[in-house]
């Protein structure tokens, strides 16, 4: 099934899904960080959003 378009956040509030824009735009607003730099954590820890904020804050410090 493919995701719903019209919906503002994830599909899977628990998955970031770097390849679909309005998720990345959604994340990138959500964490206060640039796409690149969500893409490079999501690259690090997997897509996992609770990995990924954690890697972000960490990256922060």
């Amino acid at each position: 099934m493919s995701d719903d378009r019209t919906k503002r956040g994830p599909q899977d509030s628990s998955r970031i899904n770097i390849t679909e824009n309005y998720e990345v735009q959604y994340w990138t607003e959500k964490f206060g960080v640039s796409s690149e730099q969500l893409r490079n954590a999501v690259q690090r820890v997997g897509s996992l959003a609770a990995d990924v904020e954690k890697a972000l804050k960490e990256g922060k410090k």
